[in-house]
């Protein structure tokens, strides 16, 4: 069954459907499908009408707290929230009205898988499991798919094999 997992990718304090893997510090490197005149807000409230669970809301860079405020604003407890969250600031998202956070990068610094960092992560969380998403995201090498991290630029050392 597939299923449909509305976002609300971030980029600069707009909402923008970005081609993967084009986004990097390199600005002019970043193509996009389209870019919204819409806030983040008017998606929130788009998906709350519609009750499309599982909406997540992405932070890609700085600059976009306050757009992904706005939209836990229309609907608390209804989104996830990604882009940059570590064991400082996931509670702070939880508080904010994400449903649930999703953490990549932050479990893989210098692209090792780090244990100690995850669990720091879910003591911030006070050990509830069903406020944290671990995002897997993949990039195949060869005949393998590889964790992808850094905004899809960054292979780390964990191959996805079943």
């Amino acid at each position: 069954m597939t299923r449909f997992r509305p976002c609300i990718d971030l980029h600069s304090g707009q909402v923008k459907q970005i081609v993967g893997g084009t986004l990097s510090e390199k600005t002019s490197d970043l193509q996009t499908n389209h870019v919204s005149q819409l806030p983040a807000s008017y998606f929130a409230n788009l998906y709350k009408a519609r009750s499309l669970t599982g909406a997540h809301v992405i932070l890609l860079g700085p600059g976009n707290e306050e757009a992904a405020k706005q939209a836990l604003s229309e609907w608390p407890q209804g989104l996830q929230v990604g882009g940059g969250i570590n064991e400082a600031n996931a509670r702070q998202w939880i508080e904010l009205g994400a449903e649930k956070v999703i953490v990549t990068s932050y479990l893989f610094p210098e692209a090792r898988f780090s244990l100690d960092r995850l669990k720091a992560v879910l003591a911030a969380l006070d050990g509830d499991k069903s406020k944290l998403v671990i995002d897997l995201s993949c990039r195949k090498q060869g005949d393998s798919w590889i964790v992808a991290m850094n905004k899809w630029q960054t292979l780390t050392d964990m191959e996805i094999n079943e």
